[in-house]
């Protein structure tokens, strides 16, 4: 973040601690408008306490699953998941394999520099079921002009945003969704792209704001066709993709 001087990014930090909001959270719209209105299983990787688990469930007919390294976490998500809800949680490493597919859906918001790159995807694509969808919504490291002033805009954008969702008070505690453990991503975005672009054929990489990134894929996509074939329960049905509004919104959220 070479355009904000060490003294302001200090205040910035200070100020966004006590102004806290997820702006992943803020991306579950836009993540909802990139999957059909319904599909079968359903699997979203680091789950956390599970806030897009549970936004799944009113579309799936086979169940959610969601999976997360941290015990604590997914202790968290049951306690927060009413019963009755299609959902289960498990304590996964998806670093040593994912639960077996095919799913119709699989997700992954900001966990993916957590793992392997390449190998995840490649696991993902794997499991995904014909015609099935992966959304990732990632981060990126800054390397380059353009990540520097998509920064300076959204450290701009985010004082603002954290004020108002906050009525300009200050919070007692930050989120139930921000507490997971975090780290820097590695990776930039021109590396992510290349890599992506590898494993999954006509994948749409798109960098955003926030040290985000986004990558939309359906397996076995039909160009001008009129669906696509998507398995669940061992049977195989039909969607039809590119429906819902494909624009990403701005996307908001706590400063990192």
């Amino acid at each position: 973040m070479a355009l904000i001087p060490p003294r302001l990014l200090r205040a910035l930090e200070s100020f966004n601690s006590a102004h806290p909001w997820s702006h992943n959270a803020y991306y579950h719209p836009w993540l909802l408008r990139q999957l059909p209105r319904g599909f079968g299983r359903a699997l979203d990787v680091g789950c956390g306490t599970g806030d897009l688990a549970r936004l799944l469930t009113v579309r799936t007919t086979g169940g959610i699953e969601g999976i997360d390294s941290d015990p604590e976490i997914i202790g968290r998500a049951r306690v927060l998941t009413p019963p009755g809800v299609p959902v289960v949680f498990t304590v996964v490493d998806a670093r040593d394999g994912i639960p077996a597919g095919p799913y119709d859906v699989i997700t992954c918001v900001a966990a993916l520099h957590h793992l392997p790159f390449a190998e995840t995807l490649t696991r993902f694509r794997d499991q995904l079921a014909p015609g099935g969808t992966l959304v990732v919504v990632g981060c990126a490291r800054e390397a380059d002009a353009v990540d520097s002033l998509l920064g300076a805009v959204s450290v701009a954008l985010n004082v603002v945003t954290g004020w108002l969702k906050n009525r300009g008070r200050r919070a007692v505690s930050r989120p139930v969704a921000m507490t997971a453990v975090t780290r820097p991503p590695e990776m930039t975005f021109a590396e992510i792209r290349r890599e992506a672009i590898r494993v999954l054929p006509r994948v749409r990489p798109r960098r955003r704001l926030f040290w985000r990134y986004t990558l939309v894929w359906r397996k076995g996509a039909v160009r001008g066709g009129f669906g696509m074939p998507s398995a669940s329960g061992g049977r195989v049905t039909w969607s039809v993709p590119g429906l819902g509004c494909r624009r990403c919104p701005t996307a908001w959220g706590r400063f990192r």
